[in-house]
């Protein structure tokens, strides 16, 4: 599966790319990946490595696991890549060098869905 994401492949060569911890995915993240995708873009899903712990409860190798069995479709298909990335502190850019860096605003409904209270109610249901 791991050489198989490596591999997908776009007919442009370009890629909206999303960073997060994904930790769990849920409909507010399918969301964001769906504006790329609407737009026929294709997707390069950054997973940051940090280290488990409350707020991050599975390895970046479990996320991918946990992103590919969602997604697997959409990566079967050529339109979504899933990588590993360290866990960066931060976004930096300098003169216009060939790509946009677009902030997508959630409807209110989006917007709420926290995966803090997702995590809480795993807990509560013995699922995390």
């Amino acid at each position: 599966m791991q050489n198989y994401l490596a591999k997908a492949q776009s007919k442009s060569g370009k890629w909206a790319m999303f960073i997060g911890r994904w930790q769990p995915w849920h409909d507010g993240h399918r969301w964001l990946i769906d504006q790329a995708l609407n737009e026929e873009k294709n997707v390069l899903l950054c997973i940051r490595d940090v280290t488990p712990d409350e707020k991050n409860p599975w390895s970046a190798h479990e996320v991918m696991l946990n992103l590919f069995n969602e997604l697997e479709e959409l990566v079967e298909a050529g339109r979504l890549r899933i990588i590993i990335i360290p866990d960066i502190e931060s976004i930096n850019i300098g003169r216009g060098v060939g790509y946009d860096v677009i902030e997508h605003v959630p409807p209110q409904e989006v917007h709420d869905i926290s995966a803090t209270k997702i995590r809480e109610q795993m807990k509560a249901e013995g699922k995390l």
